[in-house]
C-alpha cells in the first residue's frame, strides 16, 4: 500500500502536540530528531524543503509506548523470537527535482519464520532452523492480540497510537489495522511520517522543495506487544535529487556479436533506444527532443523520437553525445508590473489598476538537460550469409549410414573463422543436432565455402547456418528435402528451401532464441580469455555432448576433402 503522492505545494510542517496524558508518567522530553537521527537538521531544511503530510522532527516522541534503544543495548538480541529481524530499504532515487521518489522498506524476519495472510508471523512448515519444530504454529499472533477484550477494546485508546500520540487511523478499513503488526516511522529532511504495515511499507514523497544532492532516509520499525511496542529494526539509505535527467542509451545491431562492449560493425545500421529513468512518470506528459551527435562529421540529428537508426561507414572510433531536453513544470518567475495604459478623461481613474492586478499564468515550465557520452569502436564483420546451393552427396561404397549433403554458401565482408549449424524439425521449433567447427579452409578475398553435413534419415529439415568471427556473427536458414540413400537420385528443395533469414518470418523468433543460446557458446570465437587452440575443440565436443547426447552423427563436417567444412 503506498502513501498518496502529495502534491508539490508548498505548506507548512505541522507542529502536532502529545495529548497531555501522555506527558505523565515519567515521559522525556525527546523530540523524534533526537530518537531517530544522530544529526539535528538546521531550521533553514525545515523551512525551505517541508513536505506534505509530514511532521516536524521537533515533536515529542512517546518513550514510554516506543522505547528508544541505542546500537549495541542488548535488548536487541531478545526483540525478536527466534533471531533478529533485518530491514531493507530501497528507493527509485535518483530523482529529478519535482517529481516524486518511492521509498520500500521491506523486513526480513529469521530462517524458517514467514507472514501468513492474515499478517501474522508464523513458522514455516517443514523448515529446520537448529532449535527443532515448535509446538506453537505461531511467532507472532496479531489477530488473537486483537480479539483480547484488552488489547482489542476500541474504548481503550491509550495503546492505539503513534509514537507522537496520534491515535492510529480508523476511518478506513476499520478492522484491518489490527492485523498490522508493525508502526514504521520514516524521517528526512527535519521530518517524519508515521503508518501502520505488515511486513514492507512504503511512503512516496515531492522533491519539488527538496536541496538537490544526496539526503538521507531513515526508517524506525517497532513490532506492536500488548501494551507497549518493540523496536525490532533501524535502517537508512542515501537517496539523490538531481536537476539532470538521468539518461540511457542501449545500442544493438544486426549481426553484431557482443553488444555491451560497444565494438559494432562498419555498414550495418545500429539502433540507438533512449532509456530515461522517470519511476514517477514525471515527465509523461513533456515534450521532449532528443539531440544526437554521432562523431562521424554527419552532423547534428534533432529528433523527438526516443529510437534512431545510424550507420557508420568508416572503421575508427567515435565519440557519441546525446542530449535529451524536456519542458516540465517549474516556478514561474515574478511577475514585472507593466506601465498603466493611457486613460481616457472620461473613464474612471481606478481602470488603469487592473493592469497591475493581473494573475501570470500559473502553469510555467522550466527546461531539463540529460546528456549520454559513449566511445564507440567500428569495424568491419560479417555482413551477408547465403546459402545460394544445395546438392546431395555421392559417395563410393560402402556409403555413409546417413545421407550427405553439401551446402555452398557466400558471405559478405570478412572472412568467417566459424561456421555453425542447426537442424531443426520442418517448424523450425525443435532442434535436433547442432555443430561448431572453425573455418579453416583458405579463401583469399572471396567468402565462398562449402559446408558438408550428415541428416538423421530423409525428411523435410530446417537448417539455420551461423558463419561468425571475433565481432559479428551472421544468419542465414532454410528447408531442405533430404531423400533416401538410393544412389544417382537427384536432391530435391522443399517449396521456398532457399530462403534467407528475412523470408521465413514465421521461423525468426525460433531462430533467435536459439542462435542467442548459441551465442552464449561462442566464447572460444570472442575475446575472452582461457580457451583456444586445442581448448576449442574441446569445447565444441562438449557442447555436442551437452546438448545432443544420443547423437549417432560420425564426422558430420568432413574437412578431409580441400575447401570443403
Amino acid at each position: 500500500m503506498f502513501f498518496p503522492i502529495p502534491s508539490a505545494s508548498l505548506i507548512r510542517t505541522e507542529q502536532h502536540t502529545a495529548p497531555s496524558s501522555f506527558r505523565e508518567g515519567g515521559i522525556e522530553d525527546r523530540g523524534f530528531h533526537d530518537v531517530l537521527s544522530n544529526e539535528r537538521t538546521s531550521g533553514h531544511m525545515r523551512k525551505h524543503s517541508q513536505l506534505n503530510g509530514w511532521s516536524s522532527d521537533e515533536n515529542e516522541w512517546n518513550e514510554k509506548l516506543y522505547p528508544v534503544w541505542k546500537r549495541g543495548d542488548p535488548r536487541w538480541k531478545n526483540s525478536w523470537k527466534g533471531g533478529q529481524v533485518q530491514a531493507v530499504l530501497t528507493s527509485d532515487s535518483p530523482a529529478l527535482v519535482g517529481s516524486n521518489v518511492t521509498f520500500v522498506v521491506s523486513l526480513v524476519f529469521p530462517r524458517c519464520q514467514k507472514e501468513d495472510a492474515n499478517g501474522n508471523i508464523v513458522y514455516e512448515k517443514n523448515c529446520r532452523d537448529g532449535t527443532g519444530p515448535s509446538a506453537d504454529p505461531y511467532v507472532y499472533n496479531w489477530t488473537a492480540w486483537a480479539e483480547d477484550a484488552d488489547w482489542g477494546n476500541d474504548t481503550n485508546q491509550s495503546y492505539h497510537v503513534f509514537p507522537d500520540g496520534r491515535p492510529f487511523p480508523h476511518h478506513h478499513h476499520h478492522h484491518r489495522w489490527r492485523q498490522w503488526g508493525f508502526v514504521y516511522v520514516f524521517h528526512t529532511l527535519g521530518q517524519y511520517y508515521q503508518k501502520l504495515g505488515r511486513c514492507s511499507a512504503s511512503v512516496s514523497i515531492n522533491t519539488t522543495n527538496v536541496t538537490l544532492g544526496p539526503q538521507v532516509m531513515e526508517v524506525a520499525v517497532y513490532r506492536r506487544s500488548r501494551r507497549t511496542y518493540t523496536p525490532v529494526a533501524k535502517v537508512k539509505d542515501v537517496y539523490l535529487v538531481t536537476d539532470q535527467i538521468l539518461v540511457f542509451v542501449n545500442m544493438s545491431q544486426k549481426n553484431d556479436r557482443n553488444s555491451s562492449d560497444e565494438t559494432f560493425l562498419r555498414d550495418i545500421p545500429i539502433l540507438f533506444n533512449v532509456l530515461i529513468h522517470d519511476p514517477s512518470h514525471f515527465l509523461s506528459e513533456s515534450a521532449i527532443n532528443y539531440k544526437w551527435n554521432f562523431g562521424d562529421n554527419t552532423g547534428l540529428f534533432v529528433s523527438n523520437n526516443r529510437t534512431l537508426n545510424h550507420t557508420y561507414v568508416l572503421n575508427g572510433t567515435f565519440s557519441l553525445n546525446l542530449t535529451v531536453q524536456a519542458a516540465v513544470p517549474g516556478p514561474c518567475p515574478s511577475p514585472t508590473p507593466r506601465p498603466p495604459k493611457p486613460t481616457p478623461s472620461l473613464s474612471p481613474a481606478g481602470d488603469s489598476l487592473l493592469e497591475l492586478g493581473e494573475v501570470p499564468d500559473e502553469d510555467c515550465r522550466i527546461n531539463r538537460y540529460g546528456h549520454f557520452r559513449a566511445i564507440i569502436t567500428i569495424v568491419e564483420g560479417i555482413l551477408e550469409v547465403n546459402i545460394v546451393d544445395t546438392a546431395e552427396v555421392l559417395m563410393p561404397l560402402p556409403q555413409p549410414e546417413d545421407p550427405l549433403m553439401d551446402f555452398l554458401v557466400t558471405c559478405e565482408g570478412t572472412i568467417p573463422t566459424e561456421v555453425c549449424t542447426i537442424v531443426s524439425d520442418p517448424t523450425c521449433q525443435l532442434a535436433q543436432d547442432t555443430v561448431c567447427s572453425p573455418v579453416e579452409v583458405a579463401m583469399g578475398d572471396a567468402c565462398l565455402l562449402t559446408v558438408r553435413r550428415a541428416f538423421n534419415g530423409s525428411g523435410t529439415y530446417c537448417v539455420n547456418l551461423t558463419l561468425g568471427d571475433d565481432a559479428s556473427l551472421a544468419l542465414t536458414s532454410t528447408l531442405v528435402s533430404v531423400l533416401g540413400r538410393r544412389p544417382g537420385s537427384p536432391v530435391r528443395m522443399a517449396s521456398g528451401a532457399l530462403a534467407s533469414v528475412g523470408c521465413l518470418a514465421i521461423f525468426v523468433a525460433v531462430i533467435a532464441l536459439v542462435v542467442y543460446k548459441k551465442r552464449k557458446e561462442y566464447k572460444p570465437i570472442e575475446n575472452g580469455a582461457g580457451i583456444n587452440g586445442k581448448g576449442l575443440n574441446v569445447f565444441l565436443e562438449h557442447a555436442k555432448v551437452k546438448f545432443f547426447p544420443g547423437s549417432q552423427e560420425k564426422d558430420p563436417l568432413l574437412k578431409n576433402q580441400p575447401g570443403i567444412l
